[in-house]
């Protein structure tokens, strides 16, 4: 019987960079210029790439490219299979360090006001251990992104995962010194009707902080609208308006009184914040560093 034997299909690193950067950019010119050739190189290399794989991976529409169901889903799997790459990389140039890395997602927001300033003080418990930080704002696949924790928020629902909740979100009504005495600020009824900061992924916080209060609202009260906290944060402590954001998030604005609580009690909601690890046996230092961000949280209550 006559043996068949498949092809061997290996791309040149090349060919795969040079076609991941056109179908990011939609373009030859652009994906030329980013990776530094010419764009008849580019346009070479993917046109290489197309007689490998067997099919199309672009239909040309003028100057721009577009890419082809098959080549829209070669794409999308190559982008991941390149991140892998670069943190493979990254794992090995670490593993020839003499310290130790620990890949940690978290809240853009959560790292650079909360964690970041604390972090000297788990260094110095494990000088061996480097802390890498990316940001993450939802689930994904401990797999494919190669952490080794998390720290989330939202609810107790991301699958494969063991979650450790960590606290509450606690929500504080705040303004600064000169608005909260501008609008005299001392009941909810006055806050109700005072320039108002809104989350735009959270739009009935106010809402709902002021029913709590007993004080009836309309279900979106007029105000100006941001979509990162730290954003409101910034723009009640310019006396733009009032804000309803995490207490932990404005620890050291609370402590310098460039803001100060408005009356009435915090708004707890039904999400939360955890310790995120896959599910399994996870590292032993990534158990040391949320064992330590436990009591970080604890000292703050």
């Amino acid at each position: 019987m006559q043996q068949t034997h498949q092809r061997q299909i290996t791309p040149s690193f090349a060919a795969l960079r040079a076609f991941e950067c056109a179908a990011r950019h939609g373009s030859f010119t652009l994906a030329a210029e980013e990776l530094h050739l010419t764009q008849s190189a580019v346009s070479r290399q993917v046109k290489d790439l197309e007689g490998l794989l067997g099919f199309s991976l672009f239909r040309r529409n003028g100057r721009r490219v577009l890419l082809t169901d098959a080549g829209a889903e070669f794409a999308s799997n190559l982008a991941i299979d390149l991140e892998r790459l670069k943190q493979t990389v990254t794992r090995a140039v670490a593993a020839g360090n003499t310290k130790k890395t620990l890949r940690i997602a978290t809240l853009a927001t959560f790292a650079s006001r909360w964690l970041i300033p604390r972090l000297p003080g788990f260094e110095k418990l494990y000088p061996d251990v480097e802390i890498s930080l990316s940001a993450r704002s939802h689930a994904f696949n401990f797999d494919e992104e190669r952490f080794d924790l998390a720290i989330y928020y939202g609810l107790d629902d991301w699958p494969d995962t063991q979650m450790t909740k960590l606290c509450e979100e606690e929500l504080l009504a705040v303004a600064s010194p000169a608005f909260h005495d501008a609008h005299d600020l001392t009941d909810p009824a006055q806050i109700a009707h005072a320039p108002l900061l809104h989350q735009e992924d959270h739009p009935s916080y106010w809402s709902d902080w002021l029913q709590l209060q007993g004080h009836d609202a309309p279900h979106a009260p007029r105000g100006k609208i941001y979509d990162q906290f730290s954003m409101s944060i910034a723009a009640a402590s310019a006396g733009l308006g009032a804000a309803i954001v995490p207490r932990y998030l404005i620890e050291d604005e609370l402590r310098q009184g460039t803001l100060v609580p408005l009356p009435g009690k915090p708004l707890v909601t039904r999400n939360a914040y955890y310790l995120v690890t896959p599910a399994g046996a996870g590292s032993e230092m990534a158990h040391r560093f949320g064992q330590w961000v436990k009591t970080q949280v604890s000292r703050r209550r």
